[in-house]
């Protein structure tokens, strides 16, 4: 069968227009088991979509037989409006929940994020009860507020660096040491922020949590 490609598609934000990169499975199944929306992480540092850690957890998403929207935040490349970055972006990720949405409404919606895209996805998370599962790729919990993330009731998945400057999985239980049991916590060790000489280990991370989380609805 097949590789299936994504495709450009432009959607309607709070500030303006967004653009987005739209993967349908990646081997081509009739219909997608589920769908994503994965945000990326912050602008100030270079962050859009084609992000490699973001890519690499779309890749593992639709190779497990999801759709995948990955969109540019509000100022970002083609996305219109001025960046914010103190929460007005999760409207720009709801914009993509509803967009994705549209295209597959009886289908089980996921949402997530790398870094600054995880603490926005953890901000809309607790009050959006269409996102049905979460996934939070190296969380800054040491460096920015991520109090939210306490508030996460979907299932979910954090998988943080091992060496990791803006946050561990250490750093994660200190500060919040009665997350529930609905958030699967991994670590990848001897890598930074951005998973340097271990994306792929962090694609198959992803797709084996994806399988899991599927066969557990099966």
């Amino acid at each position: 069968m097949a590789l299936q490609h994504p495709k450009p598609v432009v959607f309607d934000g709070p500030a303006g227009k967004l653009e987005g990169l739209l993967g349908p499975p990646e081997h081509g199944e009739l219909a997608p088991r589920a769908i994503a929306v994965v945000c990326h992480p912050h602008p100030a540092g270079g962050g859009t979509m084609h992000n490699t850690v973001v890519y690499r957890v779309a890749k593992g998403l639709r190779r497990a037989g999801l759709a995948v929207l990955r969109f540019n935040f509000r100022s970002v490349e083609g996305s219109e409006g001025e960046h914010h970055g103190e929460g007005l972006e999760e409207g720009d990720a709801e914009a993509a929940v509803d967009y994705l949405m549209s295209l597959y409404p009886r289908v089980p919606l996921w949402a997530g994020g790398f870094s600054f895209g995880s603490r926005t996805i953890a901000g809309l998370a607790p009050r959006e009860s269409r996102i049905e599962r979460t996934f939070f790729i190296a969380l800054p919990v040491k460096v920015y507020e991520c109090a939210p993330i306490a508030d996460v009731q979907q299932p979910g998945y954090m998988l943080f660096a091992g060496d990791d400057d803006f946050g561990t999985a250490t750093v994660l239980r200190e500060k919040f040491p009665f997350l529930g049991p609905n958030l699967e916590i991994e670590e990848i060790p001897g890598t930074n922020h951005f998973f340097r000489g271990k994306t792929p280990e962090l694609e198959e991370r992803i797709y084996a949590w994806a399988v899991r989380s599927l066969e557990s609805t099966d």
